[in-house]
């Protein structure tokens, strides 16, 4: 016995510790808990102070330490509250991490892909850095404003959107980043909205205000979707009596706003500009972008480019 308690051997520490006597005896030999002192026939023996430590370090082993920084933290060379805060931004960095690979499993597993070479470019997006992501959509417009001569307000606005997906993203926010990634990066999509870029560009150079409609016309394609929605989900089908009555009032509207009259001539030249300025995938672009940037739903909130392409076949009918 000593002055303060009973000495335990190995086996008996090891017992009250809930830890293996192989490890008991590990940390001796590297010195991070040496027994406190020896019996006469040479085993170690341990008192509750060293029992106490072997608790302390069996604790931290748990909490994910490693050795190096307990026995820093042992040595008084840092205190409890300076390693716990190192190892928590350690373990936050490991979990996004985990996460990102998560979700590119997950929409490996839900999109039933198979092709090594697009599984590697997935893992790749994924794991870019914010620098890097922004370079993707900067890129995106680079080449689809080059050399044009668009409305300088909407170039700006265009550009100033930023991807800017959070250091703890969902799995929804990482599985909208890949899709978007390869969205923009799909030469059949940039084609297409340079397409609709260099409309824009001969419209303004013909001065055909179609392309680049006045704040008059941009409200009459708000009343289209609020008009044209209802309808749509109603099943009424463009080419009917009641689809024909219902944008009447519509197509007036916007012949009047162009000083021509509202016939058959003018519908099929609106049906044929909107139909050129529609396409799904550029919405989706700006869901995908609401989404990473989280967004709330009505500021990306899709649906209107399915009323256009329905007002277009109206239009035609």
């Amino acid at each position: 016995m000593n002055n303060d308690d009973v000495w335990l051997t190995i086996g008996e520490a090891a017992e009250r510790t809930g830890l293996p006597v192989k490890t008991v005896r590990y940390y001796a030999d590297i010195g991070l808990v040496p027994s406190t002192g020896r019996s006469s026939t040479g085993y170690r023996l341990y008192d509750s102070r060293t029992l106490a430590r072997l608790d302390l370090v069996r604790t931290l082993r748990e909490l994910g330490f490693d050795l190096a920084s307990i026995r820093a933290f042992l040595d008084q060379a840092v205190t409890l509250s300076e390693l716990a805060t190192s190892h928590a931004a350690a373990i936050d960095a490991q979990i996004r991490i985990l996460r990102t690979r998560r979700s590119v499993l997950r929409a490996v597993a839900r999109l039933g892909i198979d092709d090594q070479k697009e599984l590697e470019t997935m893992n790749k997006l994924a794991q870019l850095s914010a620098e890097e992501r922004q370079r993707i959509i900067d890129e995106y417009w680079d080449e689809t404003f080059s050399g044009l001569d668009l409305d300088p307000q909407f170039v700006q606005k265009s550009r100033s959107v930023k991807v800017d997906l959070p250091d703890d993203p969902t799995q929804e926010q990482v599985d909208a980043w890949i899709e978007l990634a390869e969205l923009v990066q799909d030469p059949d999509y940039r084609a297409r909205v340079r397409e609709m870029a260099k409309a824009s560009h001969d419209a303004r150079g013909s001065e055909d205000e179609a392309a680049a409609p006045g704040p008059e016309q941009v409200a009459l394609f708000e009343q289209v979707t609020e008009t044209v929605t209802p309808l749509r989900e109603a099943g009424v089908e463009p080419d009917s009596e009641g689809a024909q009555q219902a944008i009447g009032e519509l197509a007036a509207a916007f012949a009047a706003a162009r000083g021509v009259p509202d016939d058959a001539g003018f519908r099929r030249q609106l049906a044929d500009q909107i139909t050129t300025f529609s396409d799904r995938r550029v919405e989706r672009f700006w869901e995908l972008v609401g989404i990473v940037n989280g967004w709330r739903q009505e500021q990306s909130r899709g649906g209107s480019v399915a009323a256009m392409e329905w007002f277009a076949a109206a239009l035609r009918g």
